[in-house]
């Protein structure tokens, strides 16, 4: 089993249950809006982590979209993602990628659908949630070929 802790939009801001929340992870997803590029060393030090380029987040070391694989299942990550209208770049790199999960932030609002195929995920903001929403990030696992994200609220 691979459990994968899934994170966005903190803006530089680092409370402790975030730590708490991904201890015991196999790796870490941040999905940009992320803040001082010490954050991404934190997460390092945790558990391997891929992170993308937020809107906000300036001039870091980071892309604006990566592809991994964790437990066999393949992600694409990039900040903004509009899983109902997907422009045609984006639709087009997904078909040639062929991505299980592509996880996204940027609203700070959490969401979950299976679309084409593709499991679309933003875990919310684990700081700073917009609308009726509580802070939020996602540990989701990879068991014998099931995804199961699993909304963590603080």
């Amino acid at each position: 089993m691979t459990t994968v802790g899934i994170l966005s939009d903190n803006h530089g801001d680092w409370p402790p249950h975030i730590i708490e929340s991904l201890a015991g992870v196999d790796a870490i997803i941040h999905a940009g809006d992320i803040g001082p590029y010490r954050l991404v060393l934190d997460m390092e030090a945790i558990a391997p982590t891929t992170a993308v380029l937020g809107n906000t987040d300036g001039d870091m070391p980071l892309d604006e979209a990566a592809v991994t694989t964790l437990g066999g299942k393949k992600f694409f990550v990039q900040h903004i993602v509009e899983p109902h209208r997907l422009q045609t770049p984006l639709h087009e790199r997904l078909k040639r990628i062929t991505p299980d999960v592509v996880v996204f932030g940027h609203t700070h609002q959490p969401f979950y659908e299976t679309l084409g195929g593709i499991l679309f995920l933003n875990p919310g903001s684990v700081t700073q949630p917009r609308g009726d929403y509580r802070p939020s990030m996602v540990h989701l696992t990879i068991d014998n070929g099931k995804i199961t994200p699993k909304f963590i609220e603080f």
